[in-house]
């Protein structure tokens, strides 16, 4: 990440910091950046900058951008094993070596929607009864999450997610409600909810089990250090710690005892958990007799003195040089003629070490002083490491001889033991890549755990709402059908109307006489071809129009009361004849018969014949 964007993705930490509280200055970046990234292409940002920018006018992203960042993977028993070996182990343990009326607590932190809360309930229940567990227990149960632990309040929980549990203990802790399956309330008063950052706020303490799973992988190794003291406070002395598959304690083996490595279970350490230190020791050459007779009473013993692997000089109580052996000679040039003088005029009483304080110390409390790890270059300029051991040389009266002194060189042990520092280092350099390795792989399980449950709701969501559509689908098939038998219906009614219509046509013109089909409101509904002739109106021109309206030579006011009573039915025809004028302009007396036109309610309409006087209309 260039650094422009860096400093731009810091600057979006401390503002989350700053604005919600939520300070994840500690989590490692590679993880944080992943979540953060993925919230920001879901809302189309491609810059730390711009969607800083969007927070500060969106103050709705922050639970979104919240719940991808905590990613709230969690079951009830997840990892079976380290549930069976609480159960069958360590809960058994904290029982028998709690006293039997005494309380005992538990801190279940990072505890997300509270399936582990609730799952070490069940446990210490089935391990001290129902009514030992009310009296005794306090299982507090933590997260930053607020959304996660309103949920985890309510304890309720879908029938998949009880599948992990055994039937059994589904049966005795868990009641069919309405929303799911609910977690049993007696219980549940025993374990208390709370919002907890592990960095920031201070431990809940005296606990005897620490259960913290897959949480603190995701800080980096500083934060992590902090988080493992105070869990190391919140514990009781003894008390257990149950981290996640993914995390170890490569640095904080003095805090912590592993109990079960492949479980991740460790116990508080005491001071018998420590290494027993190892002292070194160095040769004591014997007693001399002090004085100027020290050198008469080791005579016998100068060849034996002379070759010894380590240098070594003695100095009596007046501070003289008496005795000096082959390697202390040849390692600091000693002559022939430094032997018998005062050590204070020797080089060797300031290089490689200052020895006139000491053998002043050794002197006035009799005891031995060691000082390891002096550098030391040779006359032939090689480089060594001396460590020097000054021990009083007392008479079996008690009376102080001298001051016997020795240079071990340890050198080859002191390379050694740098390449053991040096591959120790190197060793926990690569067993914490592989632990941040490690975590960081558990991080993305988690990741992809998380956006598998979110791909199997959406599936869900899918296939519910591909059958919506199948059944939808059905529905308008099965309306497609009746429409088409509609239409089928239609098309035949329509068959049929347009036979009706010819055979009606048919009639009017096979009438050799104008007829006219008038309605109840006296409207011209139907026109012969004849009457078109007699009267020069096209059927076009008269249909629809008040049959009293039109101007033709046919007389039509005369015929008004005649076809009233007719149309009201007092009348079964009326017959009149009136003086008209044809379409030619010829006069003539023509003869109008109306008739009802009768429909299944009474009279419907009027039918009128119209025909010259000559011409004989037949009923």
């Amino acid at each position: 990440m260039a650094s422009d964007e860096q400093d731009s993705f810091e600057s979006l930490l401390e503002f989350l910091r700053d604005s919600r509280g939520f300070d994840f200055t500690g989590y490692k970046r590679s993880s944080l950046e992943r979540r953060v990234r993925k919230r920001m292409e879901n809302v189309g940002i491609a810059t730390f900058a711009e969607y800083l920018d969007y927070l500060q006018v969106h103050p709705d992203e922050f639970d979104p951008l919240f719940t991808f960042i905590l990613i709230n993977v969690t079951s009830f028993f997840r990892d079976s094993q380290i549930w069976d070996y609480l159960a069958g182990d360590i809960i058994p343990r904290i029982v028998e070596e709690t006293d039997s009326q005494g309380p005992i607590r538990v801190w279940c932190a990072g505890v997300a929607s509270g399936e582990e809360a609730y799952s070490v309930a069940m446990l210490l229940a089935e391990q001290i009864g129902r009514e030992g567990f009310e009296d005794r227990v306090k299982i507090y149960a933590t997260d930053v999450d607020d959304e996660a632990l309103s949920q985890a309040r309510q304890a309720i929980y879908s029938e998949r997610s009880l599948q992990a549990i055994p039937p059994r203990l589904r049966h005795l802790y868990f009641e069919r409600v309405p929303a799911g399956y609910s977690f049993d309330r007696d219980l549940r008063r025993s374990v208390i909810f709370g919002h907890h950052d592990l960095v920031q706020d201070a431990p809940i303490s005296k606990v005897h089990l620490l259960i913290c799973r897959n949480t603190v992988m995701y800080f980096n190794a500083e934060t992590q250090a902090r988080i493992m003291a105070h869990f190391n406070f919140a514990l009781k002395d003894n008390g257990f710690l149950v981290l996640g598959k993914a995390e170890m304690l490569f640095t904080q083996v003095r805090s912590f005892a592993p109990i079960d490595i492949k479980r991740r279970v460790f116990r508080k350490a005491t001071a018998d958990d420590g290494m027993p230190e190892l002292a070194g020791a160095s040769s004591n050459p014997g007693n001399g007799q002090g004085g100027g007779q020290l050198g008469n009473h080791i005579r016998n013993r100068e060849i034996g003195f002379d070759m010894g692997p380590v240098a070594q000089l003695l100095v009596d109580r007046h501070g003289f040089v008496v005795l000096a052996n082959e390697r202390a000679r040849d390692l600091f040039g000693l002559q022939p003629g430094d032997v018998g003088q005062r050590l204070q005029d020797l080089e060797l009483s300031y290089r490689p070490v200052e020895l006139r304080s000491r053998i002043e110390e050794v002197t006035s409390t009799r005891q031995p002083v060691s000082i390891a790890q002096v550098p030391w270059v040779g006359r032939d300029g090689v480089s060594s490491v001396l460590d020097v051991r000054l021990v009083p040389l007392i008479e079996a009266g008690g009376r102080l001889l001298g001051v016997s002194v020795t240079f071990e060189d340890v050198s080859r042990y002191h390379e050694l033991r740098s390449e053991l520092e040096t591959s120790n280092q190197e060793l926990e350099t690569a067993m914490e890549e592989l632990q941040s390795t490690n975590e960081e792989l558990e991080t993305t399980n988690e990741e992809l755990q998380s956006t598998n449950e979110e791909l199997e709701t959406t599936n869900e969501e899918l296939q519910s709402t591909n059958e919506e559509l199948e059944t939808m689908n059905e529905e308008l098939q099965s309306t497609n059908e009746e429409l088409q038998a509609i239409n089928d219906e239609s098309r035949d009614r329509g068959v049929e109307l347009n036979d009706v219509n010819a055979f009606l046509y048919s009639v009017m013109e096979s009438i050799p006489w104008g007829v006219a089909v008038i309605d109840e409101a006296y409207h011209v509904q139907a026109w012969n071809s004849t009457a078109e002739d007699m009267w020069g109106l096209r059927a076009g021109e008269v249909r629809g129009e008040s049959f009293f309206g039109l101007d033709f030579g046919l007389p039509v006011r005369e015929l008004k009361t005649p076809m009233k009573r007719c149309l009201e039915g007092r009348s079964p025809s009326e017959e009149v004849k009136v003086e008209a004028m044809d379409r030619r302009g010829r006069s003539f007396t023509c003869k109008v018969t109306c008739t009802p036109l009768v429909g299944p309610d009474g009279p419907r309409g009027l039918v009128v014949l119209m025909a010259p006087n000559h011409q004989r209309p037949t009923s």
